[in-house]
């Protein structure tokens, strides 16, 4: 004996399973479809009384050609994009980089005047405590 959970159809989930249907099962499905005719259309075209099978492969071929072309030619802009941005940033970069190593440089100094005057005490009692252990082991 299970219990049956109540079902809650709650609008957000019928409007997801609406625009599921629409915007995903249903092209996908006209795409198969019309694939599918395509390819019954050009075997009936093809192999039909003294079709022409050359020209058929070379159509074909075509259609292959064409989504590696539009793909090259996608690379193509965005290297090409990707070589300008270089150059404007390559014109800009050496003064913002010569800066912020300055900036990086004196940043180091006062890091190294900071740990100096941190370690003079420590050094000044040592110094003090060696001193007097050289005035004083000597007798």
């Amino acid at each position: 004996m299970k219990a049956a959970l109540p079902r809650i159809e709650h609008e957000s989930y019928i409007k997801h399973r609406r625009q599921m249907w629409q915007q995903i099962i249903l092209p996908v499905a006209l795409a198969t479809v019309l694939m599918l005719a395509l390819i019954v259309l050009i075997c009936i075209a093809t192999f039909r009384d003294g079709g022409d099978v050359g020209r058929w492969a070379a159509i074909s071929t075509i259609w292959i050609v064409i989504p590696i072309l539009f793909a090259g030619l996608v690379t193509l802009i965005i290297l090409g994009g990707l070589i300008y941005l270089m150059m404007r940033l390559l014109g800009i970069l050496p003064t913002y980089t010569g800066l912020a190593q300055d900036y990086v440089q004196l940043g180091a100094l006062y890091v190294q005047r900071f740990t100096e005057a941190a370690v003079k005490p420590i050094f000044a009692v040592d110094g003090l405590v060696a001193y007097f252990k050289a005035i004083f082991g000597r007798q």
